[in-house]
């Protein structure tokens, strides 16, 4: 179990006993009775096909025969996450509209962009998690390094000269690799994409040295030998790539970076439901078929409570402030 989820176990042990008590004696037992009598909606923050779509549907797959209706997947990619956020932050607080949230995304949107168009930690209420992503330090297969060290030693042997690709300015993928440079001191050029479908081919042919992107798309580069994967970011390895080490024991203890997603709800939605939702999608989220399938996509699940949540959702925005500031990059 990543450090991610042991935080959120933590927390979840000092504030659930406290929060079903009052919400049994407080709120009303009638939104949970009739709720859902319909359609729920879930939006996704990114294209159709990626490993949050993915996520998504083999949740919300499950979740719809628990709630006895259809949960539909709507798919609004765009500007680090924030048009699909601010669609679900914007919409009617009644339970039928739901995000599912890239909380490094909305974290650092807080910093990041000037007007992102809703205001993260107002505007949206924590449902539940729901499952993370590693980051790889990944390199191509003609890059003269095979291992973290060697690659820290060619940078700083020419400096400026190495270059970081990430899926867009400004997301996690980009934030992440800015980490790793104040970490390991080193001058690379980060090149932006629109996408990991695009950076991938320019990995492979070498007009790109490196990118610290999550796992998934990289699974059968990897085990084609046409990608080296150097390191990985999380608090421990990861069974598809136990080889691999991390980070942190390659001379950089603490550095730790997930892509982490949860539900949200609008601000406002009735406690109640919140409440049911959180029950059913964590009943979902211990299914061991789930887990098995999604694990080998690089995908591990597990669910909270909407506290635990909302307070590594905080200490993110925390985080990947200070890496902003550090890397000296302005708002947007």
């Amino acid at each position: 179990m990543n450090t991610f989820f042991k935080k959120l176990q933590a927390t979840s042990q000092n504030l659930a006993l406290a929060t079903a008590a009052l919400l049994s004696i407080a709120l009303p037992v009638h939104a949970q009775d009739t709720y859902p009598n319909k359609a729920i909606k879930v939006v996704v923050p990114f294209p159709a096909g990626g490993a949050t779509d993915i996520l998504t549907r083999a949740i919300t797959e499950k979740l719809s025969m628990k709630l006895g209706q259809p949960v539909i997947i709507e798919n609004k990619p765009g500007a680090g996450a924030n048009i699909g956020a601010a669609t679900v932050a914007k919409a009617a607080p009644d339970g039928y509209t739901l995000l599912m949230g890239s909380i490094g995304s909305h974290s650092i949107s807080v910093s990041y962009y000037k007007d992102p168009g809703y205001v993260f930690q107002k505007d949206l209420v924590a449902i539940s998690t729901a499952g993370t992503l590693p980051n790889i330090v990944i390199v191509g297969m003609e890059v003269p390094a095979n291992n973290l060290a060697e690659l820290v030693t060619l940078a700083k042997n020419e400096p400026g000269k190495l270059t970081c690709g990430s899926s867009g300015t400004g997301g996690l993928i980009h934030l992440t690799c800015e980490m790793f440079k104040v970490a390991a001191g080193i001058d690379v050029l980060h090149i932006p994409y629109k996408g990991t479908s695009l950076l991938l081919p320019d990995l492979i042919a070498g007009r790109v040295t490196m990118a610290l992107d999550t796992l998934p798309p990289y699974i059968q580069m990897l085990n084609d030998k046409k990608l080296k994967a150097l390191a990985i970011t999380t608090a421990k390895r990861s069974p598809l790539i136990p080889n691999v080490p991390t980070v942190a024991e390659s001379g950089y203890p603490g550095f730790e970076s997930v892509a982490s997603y949860g539900f949200f709800a609008p601000t406002g939605t009735p406690p109640a439901i919140i409440q049911k939702l959180n029950e059913e999608i964590n009943i979902v989220l211990k299914d061991q078929a789930l887990k098995d399938k999604l694990i080998q996509q690089g995908i591990e699940i597990e669910g909270s409570t909407p506290e635990a949540l909302q307070a590594f959702a905080d200490a993110e925005v925390l985080k990947w402030g200070k890496v902003l500031k550090d890397s000296n990059i302005k708002p947007e």
